[in-house]
């Protein structure tokens, strides 16, 4: 049986052939319940729209893919004059990401096509660059483990930074040995012992495995173990003023150091203590994790866990190579090291 068509999707949904093809290049004209229909029938049927699916088999698109979720952050538009006149300098996570793979994609002649979706539309979105590409990076948590199912039947997929997918190539970063080394740093070098720790969505493997770093770091050190984060956060700079508020705020006595699961928390939370008075380092100590461009430039520069943003996408963009070469190989799981920059938010002089 050959790969499934536009016809077989209509014919499965009770559509037309037009209304197909509206549900997946323009969703929201179409009713919920039929888009629904017709969405839940292509995944049925393992239907990866766009007539350039055709030539999958051939690799004839050059051009590979990278999907991830909108990663926008509404207060970083304020930050500009962070990183200079311009505002050049300020580049978060996905940016770095971005220019790793563009980079080598380009090295092998290949073009990089780049998505984004909200929450809501992550599966029509993923399925329609999946009919685009030669091979496609999902930089993303929150895909649905049944399209991310769906895509990788028809062509190569890579996961990057998030959980594992059976059968599909990976990379993340070593996570629980940043956030362990950080945190022992903290607790042997500066005799903290009083940290709150301030984390990401639930649903997010890389920031629980810095959870999970950091309550390690606490075991080896004999202090009590924190159950849960302090707080969560959604890995933005107001989620890091947020954490502020929620943290000092509160009864009780202040924790001497604020662990952020990411450098933007960390980063919102250096503005809203400068807002408050509150020294970094005298008063209070702060880290983050990631290593973007903006924790240097800081005032004062962020101690932070260094994750290979670039050598992501660029591992990325080898291991689709890879695997258009040979699509029965075993699944390739890689973890890229982490290192800990130590500047003076901690209270080390630099």
């Amino acid at each position: 049986m050959g790969d499934p068509t536009v016809y077989d999707v209509a014919e499965r949904a009770g559509v037309s052939i037009a209304t197909v093809s509206r549900v997946y290049r323009n969703p929201d004209a179409v009713r919920a319940t039929t888009r629904e229909r017709v969405l839940a029938a292509g995944r049925e049927l393992g239907y990866v729209p766009s007539a350039s699916a055709r030539g999958l088999a051939s690799r004839s698109t050059e051009v590979l893919g990278l999907f991830f979720p909108d990663f926008a952050d509404p207060e970083a538009e304020g930050t500009a004059d962070v990183g200079g006149d311009d505002g050049t300098e300020l580049s978060f996570y996905g940016d770095e990401v971005i220019r790793g793979m563009e980079r080598a994609a380009r090295r092998q002649g290949y073009a990089l096509l780049i998505a984004s979706a909200h929450a809501d539309r992550v599966g029509e979105t993923l399925a329609e660059v999946a009919g685009r590409v030669d091979g496609l990076a999902v930089l993303a948590q929150h895909v649905p483990p049944d399209v991310l199912d769906v895509v990788s039947r028809r062509l190569p997929v890579v996961v990057l930074a998030g959980d594992p997918a059976p059968g599909l190539d990976r990379i993340d970063v070593a996570n629980f040995d940043g956030q362990l080394e950080l945190t022992r740093h903290l607790i042997t070098d500066h005799q903290l012992t009083d940290l709150a720790f301030v984390g990401g969505p639930e649903d997010s493997p890389d920031a629980e495995a810095r959870f999970r770093g950091f309550q390690a770091a606490h075991l080896a050190a004999g202090l009590p173990l924190p159950q849960e984060p302090a707080t969560r956060g959604d890995l933005t700079l107001a989620a890091g003023r947020k954490a502020v508020a929620e943290l000092l705020d509160r009864d009780g006595p202040r924790p001497q150091g604020l662990v952020f699961a990411n450098d933007q928390m960390a980063v919102g939370a250096l503005y809203a203590l400068a807002g408050r008075g509150v020294s970094v380092p005298g008063d209070l100590v702060v880290t983050g994790f990631d290593g973007i461009p903006l924790s240097r430039l800081v005032s004062p520069a962020l101690t932070t866990v260094r994750q290979p943003m670039r050598r992501l996408g660029e591992e990325a963009v080898e291991l689709l190579l890879a695997r258009l070469a040979d699509r029965g190989k075993q699944a390739v799981a890689r973890t890229l090291p982490t290192s800990v920059s130590r500047r003076v938010s901690c209270g080390c002089e630099v």
